[in-house]
């Protein structure tokens, strides 16, 4: 939270437009985390994988034309940018940098999630979910900084989502 004050969207009014939608969530506080590895040290009140938490990795990516996208996978997964490039019809993605991530999707490393897409489709940012992800019975993200967690089943997530016409590509790595 000591950005949150700097974001072009504060995670405040996130908050509040996920309640505007009366979409339930549960929400949590931790120290901040900026890795995958951290987060699994701060799970106290979360689902495990096996009891249907979905716990996320989000690679903010563009390709060689400067499209943008926003990959959203399951934590554990190893990643293959090539076969990633294939399922997304891109050319060669490589990641973003922070200042990129700031300017497309209003986030700063650590802290990016699926819900930064109330900002980044302003930015023409595509949003591609692993399929495993929306079989989940809860999602956890980031409210846009890194020292908070929500928790969202994943038709709320996507319920969401379509309130400011965004629809995600499915994936399946």
């Amino acid at each position: 939270s000591t950005y949150q004050d700097s974001l072009p969207i504060h995670p405040d009014s996130l908050i509040a437009r996920i309640t505007e939608l009366n979409l339930p969530f549960e929400s949590f506080t931790h120290p901040p985390l900026r890795t995958v590895a951290d987060s699994k040290e701060h799970r106290a009140g979360f689902l495990t994988k096996e009891e249907g938490g979905a716990h996320l990795k989000n690679l903010y990516l563009r390709d060689r034309k400067k499209n943008t996208f926003l990959a959203v996978i399951e934590e554990d997964k190893d990643v293959d940018l090539k076969a990633l490039s294939d399922e997304l019809g891109a050319g060669r993605l490589s990641f973003g940098s922070a200042d990129r991530l700031l300017e497309f999707c209003g986030v700063r490393p650590g802290a990016v999630t699926p819900l930064a897409m109330l900002y980044g489709h302003e930015k023409q940012v595509t949003l591609a979910l692993d399929k495993e992800i929306l079989e989940a019975k809860l999602i956890y993200m980031h409210p846009l900084v890194n020292d908070r967690t929500i928790a969202m089943s994943p038709q709320d997530l996507m319920t969401f989502l379509a309130s400011f016409g965004v629809t995600p590509l499915t994936i399946s790595l």
